[in-house]
């Protein structure tokens, strides 16, 4: 029996462990070890920030909804890796020997390349973390209360634009919901060479999507923002020119401030010749795993991913749920592969699909890995009907869901029995990216799984909190 061990539980953890068990069966051991006892599901957090949702309602604790798969769950934090004796030491003082490892452990926030970010120094808040939203909730009810300057963006090296974006529309509707946003002058600053970069060099028309919803909001923007500090309510902003030398120097007021900051590896592994870069991203090959300790795979916002192009002030590539997903899928694949004598050949393609809540109608971004060029999609979604109801149809191609069927995201106001949720199986349940989409639709939504054998017939789950709890049980 060989040992696979997963570190960390968020999207790639999870989906990773659960994809590991049932391709390896009980003949292998799956370990799942994470910092923290409950999986938080991030992409909701800036809805935690504005009280849109509740902790209870983005996050499920782990250990009893692995536990009824045969994985074996440990809470406790890494603290040390030796990839060449092939063993870890936990926090708890636990030392663990693997056979193979898939490292799932996301980035640890990089606040302290800014003077005074982050929520630890005060000087800005954050939606990184399901704790750090409910913190910047305080922030956020204190402006309403005490209206003033607004400023959201990504610091330089930033890699996750899209929620920075989503958090300002949310928190625009937020403040007009209660009456004050015509006192609160808001800024957008970013690291990104203009608006709707992404990282991505753009996605379609976002640059000139993403201009024009900042405007019809009054939203001011500075782009190839250095920002250099973040202290006692004022922001100091270096703008540089397209050849990164400094146009004019910005201090901008604030009373409230969400930053999204760069991203950098874990602790434990940073250092470790061979399977990091100087940035601690675990290095992989096309397989999703490292060239240098071949028993270590990895996916998510952890592994290394070099920008396309150079930009004047440092940005980084985005991992999506979507593209995760296909990580996970693909070391999965490649585990199994090696543990039955045969060499790793499934390759991941890296797709990015992403959804966004833009405060009052939504937009879904697709960029295709294999011709970005040429396959680069942008759809727009805005509210629509005298309810002022968002409504959302396909905002995903039909997906393979495993185990025959295809899953649609579809707007739905059927309340669908208990016995059918029940359906729910690891076989059958819907990608990351598509419980992305579900759990971030605010209402109406819902998961169909269209059995392709039969000939279309299936059965719809509601696209609510309780969607990831079924997928997870």
């Amino acid at each position: 029996m060989a040992t696979v061990i997963v570190i960390g539980a968020g999207l790639g953890g999870m989906s990773a462990a659960y994809e590991l068990k049932a391709e390896l069966g009980k003949q292998h051991e799956v370990i799942l070890i994470n910092d923290k006892p409950d999986f938080e599901f991030t992409p909701s957090n800036p809805w935690i920030a504005v009280q849109w949702r509740e902790r209870k309602e983005t996050s499920i604790p782990i250990e009893p909804h692995v536990k009824k798969k045969g994985i074996r769950f440990i809470h406790a934090a890494l603290t040390e890796l030796q990839p060449a004796a092939q063993q870890l030491t936990l926090s708890d003082g636990q030392t663990l020997r693997y056979d193979f490892l898939a490292i799932c452990t996301g980035p640890a926030l990089a606040f302290d390349e800014v003077t005074g970010a982050g929520p630890e120094s005060g000087g800005t808040t954050s939606v990184c973390t399901l704790s750090h939203a409910e913190e910047c909730r305080h922030s956020v009810s204190a402006l309403v209360d005490e209206p003033g300057p607004v400023i959201v963006g990504a610091m330089p090296g930033a890699s996750c634009f899209g929620p920075a974006y989503e958090y300002a529309f949310i928190l625009d509707r937020h403040l007009r919901d209660k009456k004050v946003r015509k006192n609160v002058p808001m800024t957008f600053v970013t690291s990104e060479p203009y608006i709707g970069h992404l990282g991505l060099n753009g996605v379609g028309d976002s640059k000139g999507m993403l201009e024009s919803e900042l405007r019809m909001r009054d939203v001011q923007w500075i782009c190839n923002a250095r920002t250099v500090a973040a202290q006692d309510g004022q922001m100091t902003v270096e703008e540089l020119d397209d050849e990164g030398n400094i146009k004019r120097t910005h201090t901008l007021p604030y009373k409230h401030a969400m930053m999204l900051p760069a991203f950098v590896g874990i602790a434990p592994l940073r250092g470790i010749e061979g399977l990091v870069n100087p940035r601690g991203f675990v290095i992989v090959d096309e397989h999703q795993r490292n060239p240098a300790f071949p028993q270590i795979y990895a996916a998510g916002v952890c592994i290394a991913i070099a920008p396309s192009h150079k930009t004047p002030v440092p940005t980084g590539v985005p991992k999506t749920g979507y593209m995760i997903e296909a990580m996970v899928r693909t070391l999965s694949h490649n585990i199994k592969a090696e543990l039955s004598g045969q060499p790793p050949v499934t390759k991941a393609v890296w797709n990015a699909i992403c959804l966004a809540d833009m405060g009052g109608h939504r937009c879904r971004l697709r960029r295709h890995a294999a011709d970005p060029a040429a396959q680069r999609r942008l759809v727009q979604e805005r509210k629509v009907g005298p309810s002022g109801q968002d409504r959302l149809r396909e905002v995903l191609p039909a997906q393979d869901a495993g185990g025959g069927y295809r899953a649609h995201l579809r707007k739905t106001d059927a309340q669908i029995p208990r016995h059918r949720q029940d359906r729910m199986t690891p076989q059958t349940r819907p990608s990351p990216g598509l419980l992305l989409a579900a759990l971030r639709g605010k209402t109406g939504l819902s998961i169909m799984f269209q059995d392709v054998a039969a000939g279309g017939a299936g059965f719809t789950l509601p696209a609510a909190s309780a969607i990831i709890r079924a997928s997870y049980q």
